[in-house]
């Protein structure tokens, strides 16, 4: 696809009108300093099925994966709770009210001003109907359970992160070890791929010296078996493809009803295959240990809010009552009778039975859980690491044996080959040298990804993956 380019030499100017000419001249400006980005978006267009490395699949899982989307939720559903709880630091206002309608005034009795000394005379008090709003204002002075929830908030937000960081960490480790397995299992199908076209050529130059009698029907034979058993293999590592790519998918967030391919630097990643082994375990660095240590915290005021049980809850109040009455409906509201007063409130309690001491002794009780959690936490960590480091050394040892087996066997298989087809040795020396040889260039591709993913073990173990990608 070509890219237009408006030519100079081809733009006259207007008479009379210069605003065209300019308007040319940044078009023609716009155009060839954007023809990076032009060629980009007509390179995009045209390839449908992009190519993502190793760090592009594991930022396209940290922006798309849904449960990482669930908990970075979760933050702000936690950020929106702390702020419910500490509402009321601010002034509670309330409007309330209620409409009376007497059907029968209340009667009460009072002195006969005509006869002080005779019987009290019966009257009726009040009105018929009566209307009484209420605008009440409360703020609290002193409540343990804002102190409380004021001292928490910033530890359940770093707790709500922590979980985040967590299911990035877990993330990273998953996909790099599902894109590292894709990779072997695609150049595995590269592998089998060559032997498979050698081993046609085998079956063919066997063919032909069978035809010729210089060799009999068991070496034909024997080549063709050789040649099925590789086409079987190939045939198996093809059909694995697919389902790895959707197990990468799924891991990375990524649509099953799209497609990509992946993209690899194979120098670079025999360069990030040295690990230092002399790093100490810094047990601090593991996520794991972080939330522990901000439970601890939290459980910690739990145990304070617990022991401060017995201090008061003070508030001040304000009430208006603007009070309506009149014995006629239709005239309610021509007077108003209004009222108001401030006033300071406290509860405290005094006898709970013995909740107050049974839920301090109940939250040390957690904080002790706490402290063997930890204990236990350590004790995985330390198994995990120890675990970790002696698979990497292995396979970097293997790894490096497979390497020279790989060059051994090609040089054998030549030899061998050029032996035979000068009929010094029998065929199943080659049958033997060409086993020898894959056996090698799989084992060495095993070895390789093998490293590269007990590589990814150990650096999560020793808590060297972060959430900061």
């Amino acid at each position: 696809m070509k890219l237009t380019v408006l030519k100079i030499n081809t733009i006259k100017p207007i008479k009379n009108n210069p605003f065209p000419f300019f308007l040319i001249l940044v078009l023609f400006f716009f155009v060839f300093s954007n023809g990076g980005n032009a060629q980009q978006i007509i390179k995009a267009k045209t390839d449908s099925v992009p190519f993502l490395t190793l760090d592009q699949c594991i930022s396209y899982a940290l922006n798309n994966q849904p449960v990482l989307k669930e908990t970075q939720l979760n933050e702000n559903i936690t950020n929106l709770t702390n702020e419910i709880n500490l509402s009321g630091r601010l002034p509670q206002v309330n409007l309330s009210g209620n409409l009376t309608h007497y059907l029968q005034l209340p009667t009460s009795f009072a002195n006969n001003a005509t006869n002080p000394g005779g019987a009290p005379v019966k009257v009726t008090t009040g009105v018929k109907n009566t209307l009484i709003p209420v605008l009440s204002v409360n703020q609290t002075i002193f409540n343990p359970s804002l102190v409380l929830a004021g001292r928490t908030a910033d530890l359940y937000n770093k707790q709500a992160i922590q979980i985040t960081d967590s299911t990035k960490i877990n993330i990273i480790s998953t996909v790099s070890k599902s894109f590292f397995s894709l990779l072997l299992t695609l150049e595995q199908i590269n592998v089998l791929k060559e032997d498979t076209a050698r081993l046609t050529k085998n079956v063919k130059d066997s063919y032909h010296q069978y035809i010729g009698g210089i060799v009999d029907e068991t070496d034909y034979e024997s080549a063709t078996i050789t040649l099925n058993n590789s086409k079987s293999q190939l045939k198996q590592a093809i059909e694995s493809v697919r389902p790895q790519y959707a197990v990468l998918k799924q891991l990375m967030g990524f649509a099953p009803e799209n497609e990509f391919n992946v993209s690899f630097d194979t120098v670079k990643m025999m360069q990030e295959i040295a690990f230092d082994t002399t790093q100490l375990l810094q047990y601090e660095r593991r996520i794991e240990f972080q939330q522990l240590y901000n439970n601890r915290k939290i459980q910690q005021q739990l145990t304070g809010y617990y022991k401060r049980a017995y201090e008061p809850t003070v508030s001040a109040f304000f009430d208006y009552f603007p009070e309506l009455q009149n014995n006629n409906f239709g005239s309610l509201f021509n007077n108003i009778y209004p009222y108001s007063y401030i006033g300071l409130s406290f509860s405290m309690p005094i006898f709970t039975g013995l909740s107050r001491v049974k839920s301090v002794q109940r939250s040390r009780l957690q904080e002790r859980i706490i402290d063997w959690e930890e204990a236990s936490l350590k004790s995985l960590v330390y198994a995990q690491y120890t675990s970790t480091l002696a698979n990497y050394k292995s396979n970097l040892y293997d790894l490096n044996i497979m390497k020279d087996n790989e060059q051994m066997a090609k040089r054998v298989y030549k030899v061998v080959a050029l032996q035979y087809s000068q009929g010094i040795v029998p065929y199943l020396n080659v049958v033997n040298a060409e086993s020898n040889l894959i056996t090698s260039e799989i084992g060495y591709l095993n070895a390789l990804f093998q490293v590269l993913s007990s590589k990814i073990d150990l650096e999560k173990a020793m808590g060297l993956i972060t959430s900061n990608r």
